[in-house]
């Protein structure tokens, strides 16, 4: 089974800023990303709707034999890594892009004051402010929400005039007044994070969680014994989605890397 490959899901491609620095992290690792792009984005869409389209891209995984399952998407996290938990085989591990922030923030415990931008659903489930809440009560949390921030990336729209303007408008916001740290909540916000940083004039942390997260992949692989051993292995990474079109694959190239093959899913 160590052998098997890591199912990463998304609801679109900005999870493969995930694939990347697990892959990084990880080379010896086989990936299987699937993006979600028939019902891109999930920020707008109900509770319901995203658990149903998350459990069913988890079975296609799960037949694709995946040893472990990140949900590399904000809103997917908040709205059904509980139902893709009870749904998945106890030995395959699942892992979703909050708990291990949320986690490694509270444990540096440097910041009293966490700004949090993302899509309409991550913000309106509150799941930041709440686990922030139960791990650290004395930590604010302040949320935005920022829907023409993904879009924009997936068209390309970033690193000029056009994004600083669209970005400068949101961080502007008196929700974000006063803050000492301010976390990407979305899996595009990487791609931005000049942008953002320009903004702020280096006089607060901004928080990428790509590599946070890939330190806990290794860490449950490690803990589940299901790390690949084996050296000078050259994986073989497959790339799906539930709708294709031409410019989803040369975007891909952007939040991986490098340019991928896109696979229509059945």
């Amino acid at each position: 089974m160590n052998s098997f490959p890591i199912g990463i899901l998304d609801s679109g491609i900005g999870g493969l800023t995930n694939a990347r620095a697990i892959q990084e992290l990880l080379p010896n690792e086989k990936l299987i990303f699937y993006g979600d792009t028939t019902h891109l984005p999930y920020g707008d869409k109900s509770k319901q709707s995203i658990i149903g389209y998350v459990l069913k891209i988890g079975e296609f995984l799960r037949l694709h034999q995946v040893k472990m399952i990140l949900i590399a998407c904000n809103s997917a996290s908040a709205a059904a890594y509980n139902d893709l938990v009870l749904a998945t085989p106890p030995n395959i591990p699942v892992l979703n892009v909050i708990d291990p922030i949320v986690n490694h923030l509270v444990k540096m415990n440097q910041y009293k004051k966490i700004g949090i931008i993302g899509t309409k659903a991550t913000i309106d489930s509150r799941v930041y402010p709440n686990k922030f809440k139960k791990k650290s009560p004395d930590t604010i949390v302040k949320s935005l929400a920022t829907p023409l921030l993904a879009p924009m990336i997936e068209e390309g729209f970033f690193n000029n005039n056009i994004s600083q303007t669209i970005v400068n408008a949101y961080l502007s916001n008196k929700n974000l007044k006063d803050i000492d740290a301010l976390i990407l909540a979305c899996t595009h916000y990487p791609l931005i994070k000049k942008e953002i940083e320009h903004f702020y004039k280096n006089s607060i942390d901004i928080i990428d969680s790509t590599k946070v997260v890939a330190t806990e992949v290794y860490r449950v692989l490690k803990e589940y014994q299901l790390l690949n051993t084996l050296e000078d292995v050259e994986p073989e990474h497959e790339f799906f989605v539930s709708d294709y079109t031409s410019s989803f694959e040369k975007t891909t190239s952007l939040f991986f890397g490098k340019k991928v093959k896109l696979q229509l899913a059945e």
